[in-house]
């Protein structure tokens, strides 16, 4: 009877659009998809509740990391678009380019993000969970995803569209309900669709909704809004996505009953939330309406800072939104900003790190005294190895209950002068290690050979092809004192020309190599996703981030690598400035001014790549130090700065996170 109840709950709270009954075979019983219906319809009751106040985190994209945390079980069979599809590899050994691909048979991850910032916004969901908080995300269902990259020789990447399917992805339901838009020529129609998001102990859940434009009666123009994330080639289609996003992600609130007090805009994308709020309302009640939101930026890079004409906004928009917008959002005549807008409306903003704060009260001086700052962080129970996990199991009495108090892995220091946790350490990270090289078995990687990896989206200021700048040095490196293995991988938006050039440049580079592949290998990975992304971060020996100062906000690639005790080969910027005081590798490279942001298109490529190769040869000579043919010496320095990695990990993860976004930001207990 009590599994009877469940089900006609849920069914009463979540209107599921299941003409053919497919999605019944995974809902039924107590079990959704594989885990715990009744959490569900604890969660929507809750959010429904007149005596909770809850939250609506919105976000252009989610990285979720489906394919490998809380993994939904489905009784129909994988579809071949929802599974990895086969990735290329480009590296200075063309042979095993040429016969081998990569492939899985693992399911991709949902794909409705294109990077840091969506992995950023899943994390922070993931922890919403964790903590039990009355929450609702708010996203879109992109029907196309980003896109797919593939590698042509001389040509650099080739994007490709995606193909993948929203009715048999597990876990994935569409609802009965539809919303309407109004715009000033048309009306648009929403579809939504849930997934749910459960804590890492499956004893909570977060509902996403995904609002989804591909229905009838949409004009084709409409339907194809919600088709491929962050498209910038029409001014049009980029504004429309931003408007569905926010006028959407209140209608969809407003239609599931939710009861919302504080609106969490996760970048500028979201902002139109405000004006659909602010509609017919006196200048009290505006004023009332903007204690309820607050705003992370996450961007001091201009392009990041959407700007709108209000000719075109005017040729969207009803007036009365226009009227909204102005009064909050002109940066000068004629022109809105996003960001000006988001932050004119917020009670609380705030940077995602203290470098990045910095930068923000250099380039909006008139707010300096409302921006304050959250440094990013990443979830550790997505991240963490399970080679990781089972080691600070062995060691419960330091690390008790650390899946629910990530904090306390500041106390492996208390354990550098133990032979058997370093020992164990090390041997957690070479299981790691051999993980990778299994992966790449074709390309001949060895786990006793020192690994370095740069990995994040294509853009100029992440200086992608830093370390291959004068690719003489690098053999020089390998050939003195020890051989290396390089691993790169990520994508440019498929509008950003210059990334694109980028790729191209590294992939001619990785091409002249090829008589030295004994001494040197280096191999770029395509496709790069989130999947790529969890093996590397806990793999490798060594990662290499270095953007240009002070252009990075945070990152947080090098955050998942730590907890995986990865060392750090690292330009002080982001979320790097407020750990360079730890020895957790190395620090090197171009700093700004202090008071000034400088320029974004000055890279300092020829000096800092000397610094770079410096720095490079002094942690390669250590490695090898450390690890002579597979023997360790487990007394190396090396190992003390995986131990601090360790360490310094319990501050950057979103559990810290929270506590400041509830204290500092939401103002809840």
């Amino acid at each position: 009877m009590l599994k009877k109840n469940i089900i006609d709950e849920f069914y009463s709270l979540v209107q599921v659009d299941d003409s053919d009954g497919h999605y019944a075979k995974d809902i039924k019983d107590n079990n959704y998809f594989g885990l715990p219906l009744d959490k569900i319809v604890a969660a929507e009751k809750r959010l429904r509740s007149s005596g909770e106040k809850g939250i609506a985190y919105f976000s252009m994209e989610y990285g979720l990391a489906t394919s490998c945390y809380n993994k939904f079980s489905s009784q129909l069979p994988l579809k071949e678009e929802n599974s990895l599809p086969e990735n290329a590899v480009f590296s200075n050994f063309r042979v095993a380019d040429y016969f081998f691909v990569l492939h899985s048979d693992n399911i991709i991850d949902l794909p409705i993000y294109s990077g840091g910032l969506g992995v950023l916004a899943g994390d922070t969901v993931k922890t919403m969970a964790d903590y039990k908080l009355p929450a609702a995300a708010i996203g879109i269902l992109w029907n196309s995803g980003y896109f797919r990259q593939k590698f042509w020789f001389k040509y650099g990447q080739a994007p490709e569209k995606m193909h993948w399917d929203p009715y048999t992805y597990p876990g994935l339901i569409p609802l009965k309900n539809r919303i309407k838009i109004s715009l000033k020529s048309e009306d648009v129609y929403l579809r939504l669709w849930k997934y749910y998001i459960y804590s890492s102990k499956h004893d909570a859940v977060v509902p996403l909704i995904l609002l989804d434009s591909n229905v009838e009666p949409n004009s084709e123009n409409a339907r194809n809004l919600t088709d491929q994330l962050y498209r910038s080639d029409n001014v049009f289609l980029k504004l429309l996505q931003r408007v569905i996003l926010g006028f959407g992600g209140i209608s969809a609130l407003s239609e599931l009953g939710y009861n919302i007090d504080i609106y969490h805009l996760n970048e500028g994308h979201a902002v139109f939330a405000f004006v659909a709020k602010a509609r017919g309302l006196a200048d009290d009640e505006v004023e009332k309406l903007k204690s309820k939101f607050v705003y992370t930026c996450h961007t001091p890079v201009e392009a990041g800072h959407d700007r709108f004409s209000f000719d075109d906004l005017n040729k969207v928009l009803k007036q009365e939104d226009t009227d909204i917008i102005e009064r909050f959002g002109k940066e000068r005549p004629g022109l809105a900003n996003l960001t000006l807008l988001s932050m004119n409306i917020s009670s609380a903003t705030n940077a995602v790190s203290h470098n990045h704060q910095k930068v923000m009260h250099i380039q909006f001086p008139k707010y300096k005294d409302q921006i304050q700052y959250v440094t990013n962080g990443v979830h550790p129970y997505t991240w963490m190895s399970h080679n990781f996990q089972d080691l600070f199991e062995k060691f419960s009495a330091v690390f008790p209950d650390f899946k629910s108090n990530p904090m306390i892995l500041s106390k492996a220091v208390a354990l550098k002068a133990d032979s058997g946790f370093r020992s164990q350490l090390w041997q957690a990270h070479q299981s790691n290690k051999a993980d990778l090289c299994k992966f790449l078995d074709k390309w001949k990687l060895d786990k006793d050979i020192f690994t370095i990896c740069w990995a994040r989206r294509v853009a100029a200021y992440k200086r992608p092809s830093l370390i291959l700048h004068d690719i003489s040095k690098l053999v020089r490196i390998a050939e003195e004192i020890g051989p290396i293995q390089i691993i790169l991988a990520g994508k440019a938006h498929p509008n950003d020309n210059l990334g694109f050039t980028y790729i191209n440049e590294m992939l001619d580079k990785v091409d002249q190599l090829n008589e030295d592949y004994d001494k040197l290998k280096i191999i770029f990975l395509e496709n790069y996703d989130i999947s790529l992304g969890k093996l590397l971060t806990s793999s490798v020996d060594v990662w290499l981030n270095n953007p240009l100062p002070p252009f990075e906000a945070s990152g947080t690639s090098g955050m998942k690598a730590i907890l995986n005790g990865v060392l750090q080969m690292s330009t002080v910027d982001g979320w790097v400035a407020e750990a360079a005081d730890r020895p957790i590798g190395a620090f090197f490279g171009y700093k700004n001014s202090e008071g000034s942001v400088g320029n974004e298109f000055d890279l300092h490529m020829n000096e800092d790549a000397e610094e770079l190769y410096a720095t490079l040869s002094g942690l390669v000579r250590l490695y090898y130090k450390t690890n002579h043919n597979g023997k360790v010496d487990a007394s190396s320095a090396w190992i003390d700065m995986m131990i601090e990695c360790i360490c310094v990990a319990a501050q950057f993860n979103t559990y810290r996170m929270l506590d400041q976004y509830k204290s500092l930001i939401w103002k809840i207990a």
